[in-house]
Parts: structure tokens; sequence; C-alpha cells
């Protein structure tokens, strides 16, 4: 658990509503409403400017409370994100499509049986430390320089966003990239899936209900098919698909492990529609394999005190920051002088 929470105090958030109205408006620092749940938007832009503390303050709640959120104005090449997306969807249709109606599992679902598969068309690509891009079947060289391009932004990106979540931990900047770090760095890489249309979306899962191993998800998905869904307080999220290119993001499993707990990764599913394919790009900026991962000493307790000793600094500090006192006896607890 943290022992320093930033406060969100006088947090100006602009609701904004998927409507033709609010699409006209340009979106700052805001929420997403959709059916009747708020989606944070971290519009990055204002982290340069005088907004950067509300804006920090805002991406701390979502981590925090959400686990979740969207990210506007991120620097990504927006043009080449439309072009990896048409890319994708035609190596889809010419490679993919016909191949995966043919399968064991499309045949069982018409006959009306159900099993513990997922409706989706998927392939992997590994980009860091090494990429295997060239080796994906049938992949064309137009889709793997764009694919590539794309990541090479997408993984900036990525590692300005893991300093701003140390940041407001409470960590040095590095943190995450180092504890992500084994013999070669972290690991970046992407799942490419489809979720084709469904005759019979009520008995299978697009994806099943799951966390994510990983670390930090960066998500550019489909602008017209939805299906993407989020647990929060017992209640499913539909998340919009994605207008103007945002990038939706999540937290993993070692996340959760490294703050002690503080941004959780969160249960989602894909669920399967009968009209539309929708199109998933999701990129995982992970730990090494060899990585080695524990919670970060600055967001544990102290332990192993004496309550007398506890006592006796309470005594001199009781009206102050209870954050200060446990940084102390997390000192004294480690040998050092106060």
């Amino acid at each position: 658990m943290p022992i320093n929470t930033p406060q969100i105090n006088n947090l100006s958030i602009q609701i904004v509503s998927e409507n033709k109205k609010a699409k006209k408006k340009k979106k700052k620092m805001g929420l997403i409403k959709e059916k009747e749940m708020e989606i944070p938007v971290i519009d990055f832009s204002e982290l340069d400017g005088e907004n950067r503390t509300k804006t920090m303050s805002l991406l701390d709640h979502a981590c925090d409370k959400w686990g979740f959120f969207m990210v506007d104005n991120h620097g990504i090449d927006k043009e080449l994100m439309d072009k990896l997306k048409q890319l994708i969807n035609s190596h889809y249709e010419e490679h993919l499509k016909e191949k995966f109606y043919q399968s064991e599992m499309v045949k069982a679902l018409s006959e009306g049986k159900t099993s513990d598969a997922d409706w989706e068309s998927t392939f992997f690509v590994w980009h860091k430390p090494t990429s295997n891009i060239s080796k994906v079947s049938n992949i064309s060289d137009e889709l793997i320089k764009t694919m590539d391009e794309y990541v090479s932004q997408l993984h900036k990106f990525a590692e300005r966003l893991s300093k701003l979540m140390c940041e407001n931990l409470g960590l040095p900047r590095e943190h995450i990239v180092n504890a992500f770090s084994g013999i070669e760095g972290p690991v970046f890489g992407t799942k490419v899936a489809k979720y084709p249309e469904c005759p019979h979306p009520e008995l299978i899962r697009g994806l099943r209900e799951h966390t994510d191993a990983g670390g930090i998800i960066l998500l550019l998905q489909d602008d017209q098919v939805p299906g993407l869904e989020f647990l929060k307080d017992g209640k499913w999220v539909p998340i919009p698909p994605s207008k103007n290119n945002t990038i939706f993001v999540n937290t993993g499993d070692q996340v959760e492990i490294l703050s002690n707990g503080r941004y959780k990764s969160v249960v989602h599913r894909v669920m399967t529609m009968k009209q539309g394919s929708r199109l998933s790009i999701a990129t995982f900026y992970n730990p090494a394999g060899d990585a080695i991962i524990s919670p970060a000493q600055e967001m544990l307790y102290p332990s192993g005190y004496r309550f007398q000793d506890y006592l006796k600094l309470y005594s001199t500090t009781k009206f102050g920051d209870k954050g200060s006192r446990f940084n102390t006896m997390k000192k004294m607890e480690n040998g050092d002088s106060v």
C-alpha cells in the first residue's frame, strides 16, 4: 500500500459524451460517458503546460480507481495509425478470414455446441528485444514497415507513461523501466486480433474474462465495432470504439505487484457481435522473462518494529503527516539515521 498518495483537489473534469454535439468539442481533461459510466480521458498535451498538476492527478486517479483509461494527443502519428489498421484489416481478409470460418470451433458453434475457446483470429509479433515480424505468415513488406514505424513511436509513449506513473507513485522515474529490464531490457510485443461476426454471440465470448499478466497494455482498437468490456465496481463497463485514434490503456498484474496493490489490474473481456468485425491491436510493455519482480520498497509499510518505538515517534509527530512518520519508521527499520 502507498505511503504518500497524491491528493486530487479541485480536479477540473469535463464530461464528454459520445454524441454528435460532444464530438464537435475539443477534449481536454475529461471523461467519456458511456451508458452512465465515465471512462477517464487523459489529454497528454496538457502535461507540458499550466494544467500539468491537474493532468497528473487525473492520471493517478485513473490508474488508482479504474485501472484503465484513454489517452488523447499522445503524439503518435494518427495517419500512421489509420494506415496500420487498414493494412491489418486487409491482411485478415486476404489470409485469415477463410481459415477462421473453416475452423472446428466455428463448425461446433454452428451446431449449437459451446467450448472453452475464444472467438478470435490472432497473430503475435515480438518487437523488443528481438523482432520476429518478418516470420509472420503472408505478411507484406508494407505492413512490416508500417507496424515497425508505429511501434517505434508507441514504445516512446509507453516509456513516457511508465515514468509518469512512477512519479505519481512517488518512485524514481526509471523504476518501472529498470524493474522490467532483464539482461536485454523490457519486452515489447503485440497481439493482433480480429473478432469476426458471430452467428450465436450468446454462446461464446470473443475473449473470456481475464486480467493481463504483464505490465502496461496499449490498445489501438476499432473505430466502429464495440465489444471490449471492463469490470468496475461489480458492473461491466462497455469501452466505446476509439474515435480519433485515442490509445486505450490498462495496467496488468505486474504493475499491481510492483505498486503493492495501488494500481490494480482489472478483469476484462470481449463480447461477440452479430454484426461487425472488431479489430484489436494490443501492444504489451512487459517485464523481460528474467526480470525479478517485487513490490517497490517505497510502496511498502514499515514492519518489524516495536510498538513502543512507534509510540515514541508518534508523541512528537501526532499532528503531522502519517506518511512522513511511516517513512521514519522504515528508516529506523533499515538502520538509517533519522
